[in-house]
């Protein structure tokens, strides 16, 4: 059993793979995580590859409420495949082997960024929306506060 930093380590890879897929960020990822799975092996490597392909296949094409579902399974299994791997190196390995995987993650995943697949808005910082002249904006968000905006004066009308 693996102790609860790489456990968090194979949660964060998980997460990784399926943020990243159908994003810019997926091409390197993908390839980083085949590497990292492979360890030296180029067969092992291709396999790796096409889990990966099969994987974002699944995500890209899920639509409603199975998107979520298919987003949280995708999640769980590179999660635990990740944890397999972990547990089945010696101490030294798995030592290496997760500041491999946590090198990669850091190259490989947005820092303070934003990424949306397709159909998505991603916005890193700040966001000011307004509308002037009668005229109305929108934008579907989650745990936003918003304040009432300043009255016009006389000469707007």
């Amino acid at each position: 059993m693996l102790d609860q930093a790489l456990g968090a380590l194979a949660a964060a890879g998980g997460t990784a793979v399926v943020q990243a897929a159908g994003t810019d960020m997926w091409t390197g990822l993908r390839q980083a995580v085949a590497c990292w799975f492979g360890r030296g092996d180029a067969q092992r490597e291709r396999t790796e590859l096409e889990r990966l392909d099969q994987a974002a296949s699944e995500l890209e094409s899920a639509e409603g409420a199975e998107a979520e579902r298919v987003h949280v399974r995708q999640e769980a299994a590179w999660q635990a495949r990740i944890e397999a791997l972990l547990e089945s190196l010696d101490v030294t390995e798995r030592s290496r082997a997760a500041e491999e995987l946590s090198a990669l993650l850091a190259r490989h995943t947005a820092h303070g960024g934003a990424s949306a697949g397709n159909g998505g808005q991603a916005v890193a910082g700040d966001v000011r929306i307004e509308a002037h002249h009668g005229s109305a904006a929108a934008w579907s968000m989650g745990n936003v506060s918003l304040g009432n905006p300043p009255q016009p004066g006389p000469q707007q009308g």
